[in-house]
This record gives C-alpha cells, sequence and structure tokens, in this order.
C-alpha cells in the first residue's frame, strides 16, 4: 500500500443542519491534512435528508479553500446524472482555481432512488451511455483538437485525474480496458471485491494515463481510546443505513448502546454490508486494517466512517492516520 485517503459523505447529524455538515466536512479535511492523508473524496448523493454533497464539485471547492495541500475530488460523481461537458467545465474549473490537487471519479450508478433520477436527467436513456461519456469527458479534460467545435472552457488540457468507480465487475472492466485507476466501494457492498481488484490487475492495458494498474479500496474505521467507545461511536452509521433500507433514511442518529430497534435479519444485512471495515482502539484497528490490506494488497486504502459527533470524526481519523502510517513505511520497507 503505498497512501491512504479519506472518503466523507458530509453527514448531516441529528440536532444540525447542511451549514453544519459542509463546516464538519472542511474542518476534517483540515486535519486529515495535518494527519498524512493523500487526498479527500466527497460522494454525489441525492434526496438524502442525511447528506449534504450533493452539489458535490461545489463542496469539493469549499473544502479545497479550507485546506493547502491535500488532494480533493469526487468518490464519485455519478456521470449518468450529468452531461460529460458540464463535468468538464465544473472539474476543469476547479483544477483551474486549485491547480495540481482535484481528482475526478466517476461512478455509474445514479445515487439515488429512480423517481430522483428521472428528476435530475428528465429524459431516462435505455441504453448504458456510460463508457462512452468516460471518453468524451476525457477528452474534453485533454488538449483540445485544433478543429474541435466543442471545448470545455475552462477545462481543456488541464488534465484532470479521472478514476472509476465500481462496486461489480462492470467498473473493473471499464477501468482495465481504457487504462485507468480503479477504486472499489467497499466500505457498503464488499461482496465482489476480491473478484473485481482481481478482474482488473488482470486485465489492465497500460495506456497514457497509467502503465501500471492502480487499485484503491474503501473500509470503514471507527477508532477511539477504547474498543467500547468505538463500537458506540459506530452505532450511528449502523442505524442510518438500516433505516435507510427499511425506507427510513433521515440525519446521521445520535449513537446508542441499544441497536434492538433494527430487527435481526436487518442487523444481519447491515452487517455485510458494513463488514469491510476496522473498528476499536488503535491496536485493534491496527490488527483489523493489517488483514485488510494483506489480503487485498491495495495501492491505495481510502477509509470512512460516518460518526456523530465532529470531533470524535476528527480524533477517529487521526488515531487511523497513525495505524495507517506506520503499516505504509512497514509494507513500503519490507
Amino acid at each position: 500500500m503505498q497512501r491512504y485517503s479519506i472518503l466523507d459523505l458530509s453527514p448531516i447529524p441529528e440536532g444540525g443542519t447542511a451549514a453544519d455538515a459542509l463546516a464538519n466536512s472542511a474542518s476534517l479535511a483540515q486535519a486529515a491534512e495535518a494527519a498524512g492523508y493523500h487526498r479527500f473524496w466527497l460522494a454525489e448523493h441525492h434526496n438524502m435528508p442525511g447528506i449534504a454533497s450533493a452539489a458535490t464539485a461545489v463542496v469539493i471547492g469549499h473544502v479545497a479553500a479550507a485546506t493547502k495541500t491535500i488532494r480533493v475530488g469526487s468518490g464519485g460523481i455519478m456521470l449518468p446524472n450529468h452531461a460529460p461537458l458540464t463535468v468538464a467545465e465544473a472539474f476543469g474549473t476547479l483544477a483551474t482555481l486549485y491547480p495540481g490537487r482535484i481528482d475526478l471519479g466517476l461512478g455509474r450508478a445514479p445515487g439515488t432512488d429512480m423517481e430522483t433520477a428521472r428528476a435530475l436527467r428528465r429524459h431516462m436513456a435505455p441504453e448504458d451511455a456510460f463508457p462512452r461519456d468516460v471518453v468524451e469527458l476525457m477528452a474534453y479534460l485533454d488538449a483540445p483538437a485544433p478543429d474541435a467545435r466543442v471545448r470545455a472552457v475552462p477545462g481543456q488540457a488541464t488534465h484532470v485525474p479521472v478514476y472509476i468507480l465500481g462496486s461489480s465487475l462492470y467498473g473493473a472492466q471499464l477501468a482495465a480496458y481504457l487504462g485507468l485507476p480503479y477504486a472499489f466501494a467497499s466500505h457498503f457492498a464488499p461482496a465482489m471485491l476480491e473478484e473485481a481488484l482481481e478482474v482488473y490487475r488482470r486485465s489492465f492495458r497500460p495506456s497514457p494515463t497509467l502503465a501500471e494498474p492502480y487499485a484503491m479500496m474503501a473500509a470503514g474505521v471507527f477508532a477511539a481510546e477504547t474498543d467500547d467507545e468505538a463500537l458506540f461511536l459506530r452505532s450511528s452509521q449502523v442505524l442510518a443505513f438500516a433505516r435507510l433500507r427499511m425506507g427510513r433514511p433521515g440525519k446521521l442518529p445520535r449513537p446508542v448502546r441499544d441497536l434492538s430497534e433494527v430487527p435481526p435479519a436487518m442487523m444481519e444485512q447491515v452487517g455485510h454490508a458494513l463488514s469491510c471495515s476496522a473498528t476499536g482502539a488503535k491496536e485493534t484497528i491496527r490488527g483489523q486494517l493489517a488483514a485488510l490490506i494483506a489480503r487485498h494488497r491495495p495501492d491505495e486504502l481510502i477509509v470512512t466512517g460516518m460518526i456523530h459527533d465532529p470531533a470524535a470524526r476528527i480524533r477517529s481519523f487521526q488515531i487511523a492516520a497513525e495505524v495507517l502510517s506506520d503499516l505504509c513505511e512497514k509494507r513500503n520497507a519490507a
């Protein structure tokens, strides 16, 4: 493993507002920069009362303005919701304002329910245009052909790095075919992680962008001074995920000791979905993260964790950074 990074959903906590969530994201990014994280990504979700990063490019600009050196980007932009040209213009503008610091991770899902997807796109195309749209978008970010009739301004020749995101074999195959880095959403959909990484590495074709495969995986992290405190902090995400699955999405709940409101069958589903994670005190998460890294051999681990208290969330990522820094040094020295 070469690097470690953060994925933030800008959670809106119970008792708080979207403004609180956006301020918390900026504060977390500043702490992440100080702690040595390589990049800070935000994700596009719509019609979600507990997530404030719907206008992802705008939030990326907010976070980039609050930091100095950490890379900031999308994990990801859901490309079916947007015209490739508008994404190129938005991220070209960000790259112009914050040169050398902007990433563009692209996903194929709508990032919401189908009714909201219709509200976003207006017209639901029956064909899968994602591969074509990725290629079109990359062309807008490249140096334009002399006879190009349509250009992204700003955007052209900014060469914003593009990443393919996914939770199935589809994204792995496309990233390999295009010679792009690949990030797997194992923090909430770990089932096909092993197979997807194997397909990506085996099928990878070198490109002008990337000579060798570069695989990222995501994992939840909930760290605290004790194992018990970390489990308590994690209960907020467990509850939020369970309520979403049960059709009751809301703001990020306060942590609880008693999770009996979640039926056993649903708790089993949630446990599987969130199984790619590390929870506990520093030495506890060290063992859990080391096992994940040894098993899947990512080039980069991107960690996430929705914790209700912003100070506890920052402390969790600081503890994780201490562990990940040590693990990177040991693996690179081996």
